[in-house]
């Protein structure tokens, strides 16, 4: 029988992943406490992709529900090995990845102005004298903001978007009026497009080809940011995302009612390329590709992915990225309340969730705090005892988590492609998540990682 990529994917990375796996009864103990939080009538999901690894080693996997619920035409779809996601924002994370391996051959440096790169100065006009730079970009720190928008057709340039003047600057809401660039965290999407953008000028090619040429084809994953470059096969593995409410922002959820697709709703129309794509001009605008969130991959091949940065950016007999490289790329950069790299530690970190940032990758403290009744942080296990570096990843209904110590090589990646009912309204008891996040970050590691 012919091996799924996913797995290619795996057995490249580790010979030894599947000499130890966790032995059939924890693991079916495992399954089962998964598939009880998957069923769970207070936050139900269509389907659940895990993966744990413990000692560098992955001991566990499975996919449970579906990729495609059944309509009335057509059967519900199994989730699989393959089965590739919408990932959110731990795209951003596979995005630093191709940005570095640009550092790494010298066409990009951290703390350039990236004016060099773009073709035009390009400043907060509130702080005009002071540079941006790729590190600020890629740690949340250069000022940009996402009230004006993060993603834009093929014929927009951004230079019009961020330069006073340009036509669609409008009231210049890209740019935080009170804080300079370095000065001050704050999670932000439109980041991730310039770094695209500056990538695309670096590297002479469209931001989705540079990655695949960077990072995935040198993987040998099939994972990507353009659907259009996937073979139909692959247009059939990636997961449809839903909800139990309406798209486009309706607020109103229905816990009893049906599942509502909410993206890559491929069973019932096909992807289509953005209008005007082919007249696209490289370097002008990578925020069509979605670098801060419009990523396929799937759990098996982000699995590849952490154990190629566990492993110094070895994967196989293929070295991605340089030792020194990964260590830089998970480095600390920003902490709250402390002096950074680049800042004060001063931060907007978001219902206390966000407390350290490396490049492009989230710093996880094991911070637990409860005021009022509200618990926040960033915890991961109850009762703590795990820190590690990664990415959250929520969006259209899609709940992700990527994360590993780099220490113990140990890590834990989780997607769900949907909730049935509103996250906000089920708080987490010892972090800013959810609870159902909570359940099965605990789950995994209590029962893979940290077994009893």
């Amino acid at each position: 029988m012919k091996p799924t990529a996913a797995l290619l994917a795996l057995s490249l990375v580790s010979t030894a992943a599947a000499a130890a796996p966790l032995p059939p009864e924890p693991a079916a103990a495992l399954t089962r406490q998964l598939e009880a939080i998957m069923h769970d009538p207070a936050m139900p999901l269509p389907g659940l992709s895990v993966v744990a690894i413990r000692a560098g080693e992955i001991v566990y996997s499975r996919q449970l529900g579906s990729k495609r619920l059944a309509t009335g035409t057509a059967p519900a779809r199994p989730m699989d090995a393959d089965t590739m996601f919408r990932i959110a924002s731990i795209s951003k994370l596979v995005t630093a990845i191709g940005a570095m391996k640009l550092v790494e051959q010298g066409r990009l440096a951290l703390d350039a102005d990236v004016s060099g790169y773009l073709g035009y100065r390009l400043r907060n006009p509130h702080f005009p004298d002071r540079p941006i730079t790729l590190r600020m970009l890629m740690t949340h720190t250069s000022s940009l903001r996402d009230e004006g928008g993060f993603k834009w057709d093929p014929a927009v340039d951004l230079r019009e978007v961020l330069v006073p003047g340009g036509r669609r600057y409008g009231k210049g809401e890209a740019w935080s009026a009170k804080a300079a660039p370095g000065a001050f965290f704050e999670y932000v999407n439109f980041n991730s497009g310039i770094i695209a953008t500056v990538m695309e000028r670096a590297g002479g090619e469209r931001f989705d080809r540079l990655m695949r040429k960077l990072v995935f084809d040198p993987m040998g994953l099939k994972a990507g940011f353009y659907l259009a470059d996937f073979a139909p096969a692959g247009i059939d593995d990636v997961a449809t995302l839903y909800r139990k409410r309406e798209k486009d922002g309706e607020e109103k959820w229905d816990p009893n009612g049906p599942w509502i697709a909410q993206s890559d709703d491929f069973g019932a129309a096909p992807p289509a390329a953005p209008p005007g794509l082919e007249q696209y001009v490289t370097g002008t605008n990578g925020t069509l590709f979605g670098p801060q969130g419009s990523l396929r991959i799937s759990a098996g091949e982000l699995a590849a992915i952490m154990l190629m940065l566990m492993n110094e950016g070895r994967h196989g007999d293929r070295q991605i990225l340089q030792p020194e490289t990964v260590a830089t790329m998970l480095s600390r950069q920003w902490t709250l309340g402390g002096k950074g790299a680049n800042g004060s530690g001063d931060s907007d970190n978001f219902r206390g969730l966000y407390h350290a940032w490396g490049l492009g990758n989230q710093h996880f403290l094991d911070v637990s705090t409860v005021k009022e009744g509200r618990a926040s942080g960033d915890r991961l296990v109850e009762g703590g005892g795990f820190k590690g570096v990664g990415h959250l990843g929520w969006s259209w209904g899609l709940n992700a988590l990527f994360v590993f110590d780099p220490q113990t090589k140990d890590g834990m990646i989780y997607v769900s492609s949907g909730v049935g009912a509103n996250p906000e309204l089920q708080p987490g008891r010892f972090s800013s998540e959810s609870r159902f996040q909570e359940r099965i970050t605990d789950a995994l590691y209590r029962g893979a990682i940290r077994p009893h």
